[in-house]
């Protein structure tokens, strides 16, 4: 059995099953999948970095489809929302105002003993809730129990006084925390206990940040193959963070110094990845 060396350095068996699956979670169709996968079997080695073997398949698929591509690139392209997390808070911010919350970023709020940095604040049906994004720039970095045990002091602090967010007196009813990457299974276990709510990349199961994206097309523009990484970062700054905002927005694009030619190219892949749900 060929093994493999994951993003931890720990060495597993090559599992083609679990590649398989995530090849046909891009898009791309059976057959397509297949001669991926032969090709893929045909390079690997023992101890290759799985790191290697995802960059095989992205640019395989992306000779199929750079959509397909786009789709299967979604993890580490939110690991380029970084490196400080500023925009993946921003992400994380669309994402709930897609689904009809009001959302406010970058609050500094008094609580009963000391001040404190909010990340997203959210409000649906006069209920208000605190965000607190924790990005990780390596997939092997998991938020530990830590973290919920810290952030659930800050919420006690916040929630026992009125602030001004929304309104001129809004309590705060509910804390979320959110990661680019995963809990680890005791931050889960304290979380639900202290009544605390989490989403991850993979977590809750049906509600998570993946399935978010994927059902309702928010990818952000940093899962994009037709443009290069820099070009990617002066969308951000110009706060185009969703794959839709630039197709509403292509004059950006513009701004971005990319040809006509190439627009047509990104705006292709754009679209075709939006409309594939």
């Amino acid at each position: 059995m060929i093994k493999v060396r994951k993003h931890s350095g720990e060495i597993a068996d090559f599992n083609s099953k679990k590649l398989k699956h995530s090849l046909l979670q891009s898009g791309a169709s059976e057959r397509d999948v297949a001669n991926v996968l032969e090709a893929i079997e045909q390079q690997v080695y023992d101890g290759i970095p799985t790191k290697k073997i995802y960059k095989l398949a992205k640019d395989l698929l992306k000779k199929v489809s750079a959509s397909h591509a786009a789709r299967y690139n979604l993890r580490s392209a939110i690991q380029l929302l970084g490196p400080t997390g500023f925009f993946f808070e921003k992400f994380i911010a669309r994402i709930f105002e897609h689904e009809g919350f009001q959302a406010k970023m970058n609050l500094f709020l008094q609580g009963k003993c000391v001040q404190h940095e909010i990340d997203v604040a959210i409000k649906k049906n006069n209920s208000i809730a605190m965000v607190e994004c924790k990005f990780h720039s390596s997939q092997a970095v998991f938020s530990d129990v830590k973290v919920p045990l810290y952030i659930l002091s800050r919420f006690n602090d916040l929630k026992e006084r009125p602030h001004h967010i929304f309104g001129n007196a809004d309590k705060i009813a509910h804390c979320l925390i959110v990661t680019n990457n995963r809990f680890t299974s005791d931050a889960i276990a304290f979380a639900s206990c202290s009544g605390l709510e989490l989403l991850s990349w993979d977590y809750p199961q049906k509600q998570s940040i993946k399935s978010k994206i994927d059902q309702n097309s928010l990818y952000p523009v940093t899962c994009l193959t037709t443009m290069s990484r820099l070009e990617k970062e002066k969308l951000l700054i110009l706060d185009i963070i969703l794959v839709k905002e630039l197709i509403d927005k292509p004059d950006c694009l513009l701004q971005v110094g990319i040809s006509a030619n190439r627009q047509k190219n990104i705006l292709n892949e754009a679209t075709t990845l939006c409309n594939y749900f």
